[in-house]
């Protein structure tokens, strides 16, 4: 074997030895693993350690990385996810991109370098780590908030602004090296790019529909996944060869296929060999960091990436504020995206193939993007506290007693499935309402239907006291911020201590500190569960349902003590015992299949056979009791019986099956004898 083979391996058992212990690690400390990966490879990089010298292999998995990358992008890009985001996506992506490119084009310019350069330095800061933000708004549960649906919402415009910026990088590289540009060089390039991706594009979907209808027909795995490998490079070679990036091909093909029925199960087996492709992708940017730069420029680095930090907070803080959302969501989306994106490498990548970017330069941008990724996790778990600890949106307090619109009404706040659930039934039993909400969309939606709602951030005092607190009798939080939930409980308490706080929370560990901060009673949706499945279990069993209530209240108890595993006391665990241990009554309707069915209750014994004792049966609405042994059980009929609950299990498995439990076990011992 050559010499040149032997690096080839050796390189890539080092990648697959570094990738799965930093991916462990990364996912144990609840970080994403994209930090990592670029960590990694600063250490283990021609600059760093050295452990890998030779980069010309890893550049080359690294570039199927990409294509993987931007495949999966175009399977998972959908409509729907476009039309949920509504004004988030179209305005508030559309107004941060524009802004962030535009300030730092201006920046760019201000320090001399030329439009083309300037204008790709403005796409390479405008875009976020999709990655980053939403592993950690996966992580602590706020998807479903404000500020959770907003960054999500200028994610996905960020996602889908890459396709058009990689489709300017050869037209800028080409007036970069002409030393001119202008706006019908622009147009022109543009429309021979675009007229060309829309040929292939139309072309692809007449072919692929049938292609893959036709090998799916056959139910062969593996060929399903080998045209779709294939439409995936081809794709991407083709518009190589019209002078685009092989990316954009890879996410061309993935727009097709996305279309098809065979979509999700296609996205199910790319994954894994996108993941590790893409994982070497972000090695090698780790790679492309000289720690020699940086010793030597780290003040530099920090105030750009300190100033570039704020400038996108900022902006994104504006954008939210014109999309009438509140300071604080605003403030916590704006710190979430502050950093720079995974998609921003792939276009310096590709900007410094056309001359775009490039020495110093360069090497000051992977910088400071490195810094702003590994920044963005501890940010994102400061922000809460550095919020609400600023003094921007005071709480505004008056000597004067509160003049409520309504008096012993109930708050929700929040108007998600949960919050709409229970205003629906407070209106059906005629209970006064109010409703809190932040997101626009939501608010004008609801108040066309006409409910009472009001738009306000829950942790604004006077938010709450327009809503009326000192009067109401019962809060309820129906939302996903627990941080905003915990400051708002405090204000809450504070303005009416006899006021009944209702929490939903995601998780049990949020419970006790929910409770110490004044809630009344919390709601933890993992624990709601649980009861749900024991219950039905028990009714399987035919555990009376007051029993199981009984149950229940006792789960529920001092906060789900019992299934968090805190010891109760004696006097709870005899009382639990008691429950099951007494004698109840339960009702049996006897069904056409059942073996019970024409035998007088002589015939069946049911006392002897399972310790139950039949004390009435009802047959057509009307109920006899203590019927006789001769009485022949028919079709429909309703048999009342008394006993403990094995006793009620085994009257049952009688009626049904002909034998008991009784029985059964003493069938087993006699063929055991015999």
């Amino acid at each position: 074997m050559q010499d040149s083979e032997i690096t080839i391996l050796r390189e890539l058992i080092i990648l697959l030895a570094v990738s799965l212990p930093i991916t462990f690690l990364f996912h144990k400390a609840k970080l994403p693993a994209l930090v990592g990966f670029l960590i990694t490879g600063v250490l283990i990089g021609p600059h760093g350690a050295a452990v890998i010298t030779e980069t010309r292999v890893v550049e080359r998995l690294a570039d199927v990385g990409v294509v993987l990358l931007l495949f999966t992008v175009g399977l998972e890009f959908s409509l729907e996810d476009i039309m949920r985001s509504g004004r988030q996506f179209l305005f508030g992506g559309g107004t941060q991109v524009v802004l962030t490119t535009t300030a730092v084009m201006g920046i760019a310019l201000l320090f001399g370098y030329p439009m083309t350069q300037a204008l790709f330095f403005g796409f390479l800061a405008s875009l976020s780590s999709t990655a980053i933000v939403l592993k950690m708004y996966s992580d602590r549960a706020e998807l479903d908030t404000a500020h959770g649906r907003l960054a999500i919402g200028v994610l996905l415009f960020q996602d889908m602004a890459v396709v058009p910026m990689m489709l300017l990088l050869p037209i800028l590289g080409e007036a970069g090296s002409a030393g001119a540009i202008t706006p019908l060089s622009i147009v022109t390039s543009l429309g021979k790019a675009v007229l060309g991706l829309v040929v292939v594009f139309l072309a692809a979907r007449q072919v692929v529909p049938l292609l893959l209808h036709q090998v799916v027909r056959l139910r062969n795995r593996e060929m399903l996944f080998l045209l779709v490998v294939l439409l995936c490079l081809g794709t991407a070679w083709i518009t190589f060869s019209l002078g685009l990036s092989l990316a954009l091909g890879a996410f061309l093909a993935g727009l097709i296929i996305a279309e098809s029925e065979y979509s999700h199960h296609i996205v199910a087996d790319i994954l894994p060999f996108r993941d590790y492709f893409a994982s070497i992708f972000f090695i090698s940017i780790g790679m492309l960091l000289k720690t020699d730069y940086f010793l030597a420029h780290w003040p530099l680095l920090i105030g750009l990436t300190t100033c570039l930090a704020l400038l996108k907070t900022g902006l994104v803080t504006a954008t939210a504020a014109v999309l009438q959302y509140p300071v604080r969501s605003a403030l916590l989306a704006g710190l979430a995206l502050a950093q720079v994106g995974e998609f921003s490498f792939l276009l310096a990548d590709q900007g410094a193939r056309f001359g775009l970017i490039g020495g110093d330069t360069f090497q000051a941008f992977i910088n400071t993007s490195i810094l702003t990724m590994i920044g963005t996790p501890f940010i994102m778990q400061a922000a809460p506290w550095v919020v609400n600890r600023l003094r921007l949106f005071k709480p505004e307090t008056s000597e004067q007693p509160a003049i409520c619109a309504l008096t012993g009404h109930t708050i929700i706040a929040g108007y998600g499935l949960n919050g709409r659930n229970l205003a629906r039934t407070l209106k059906a039993t005629r209970i006064p309402y109010s409703v809190l909400e932040v997101n626009a969309d939501t608010i004008r939606k609801a108040r066309d239907e006409g409910e009472p709602i009001i738009y306000g951030d829950i942790t604004r005092e006077d938010v709450l006291v327009r809503a009326g607190i000192p009067c109401a009798r019962a809060i309820v939080f129906a939302i996903s911020d627990f941080a905003a939930t915990r400051l708002a409980i405090r204000i809450v308490r504070r303005l009416n201590p006899a006021i009944f706080i209702l929490v939903r929370t995601r998780y049990s560990a949020e419970v006790d500190e929910l409770k110490d901060l004044g809630a009344d009673q919390v709601i933890a949706e993992e624990f709601e569960t649980s009861i749900e499945i024991f219950s039905r279990v028990l009714h399987l069993y035919h555990v009376p349902g007051n029993i199981i209530a009984n149950q229940i209240s006792l789960v529920r108890f001092d906060g789900y003590k019992m299934l968090r595993g805190i010891s109760l006391d004696q006097e709870k665990i005899g009382r639990i015992a008691a429950l099951f241990a007494a004698a109840t009554v339960d009702n049996l309707q006897v069904q056409p299949d059942w073996a019970c069915l024409g035998k007088t209750l002589r015939d069946l014994d049911i006392r002897r056979s399972s310790g139950a004792t039949v004390i009435a049966i009802v047959r057509g609405g009307e109920a006899l009791t203590n019927p006789g042994a001769e009485f022949t059980l028919q079709v429909d009929d309703i048999l009342v019986l008394l006993g403990a609950h094995r006793e009620l299990d085994s009257a049952a498995d009688l009626l049904k099956r002909g034998e008991s439990e009784a029985d059964a076990g003493t069938n087993t011992s006699d063929k055991e004898t015999r």
